[in-house]
């Protein structure tokens, strides 16, 4: 089995264990009470949006384990998608970083400091990928 494979299989795991943090993060952050005061349309605004990117992870996680020397910059296409993962990855961390509240960060230290190091994992395999270095 090639290294890329490999490195891809870990991004696809990475991705469904975001996608499975998905499922209790809700409840843990206490969205539904946190959510009531806002307009119901708002709300469902809120909850198409968070399940549309849970979608899209979803199908990132299947682009790894279904074309994964594509992904390595085995096509032009293959690069580019990982070019784009490695994009909308980047834009997460520097969200995490910059944008969430700090305090709620510190509650979930562990979690924040796993999910960082995640997204980092995902970065670093889809930047390769897209400069053909897994192939």
């Amino acid at each position: 089995m090639n290294s890329y494979v490999v490195a891809l299989w870990v991004a696809g795991a990475v991705q469904m264990a975001i996608i499975l943090a998905n499922v209790v993060l809700p409840a843990r952050l206490r969205v539904r009470s946190g959510m009531a005061s806002v307009p119901r349309f708002l709300r469902q605004v809120f909850i198409v949006h968070w399940a549309y990117i849970i979608f899209v992870v979803f199908l990132f996680s299947l682009l790894c384990f279904l074309f994964p020397a594509d992904l390595a910059g085995g096509s032009v296409l293959g690069r580019f998608l990982s070019g784009a993962m490695a994009v909308f990855w980047l834009a997460r961390l520097l969200l995490q970083l910059f944008y969430y509240d700090p305090r709620t960060r510190r509650e979930n230290r562990g979690l924040d400091l796993a999910y960082l190091a995640g997204l980092v994992v995902l970065i670093g395999i889809f930047g390769l990928g897209a400069t053909g270095h897994l192939a």
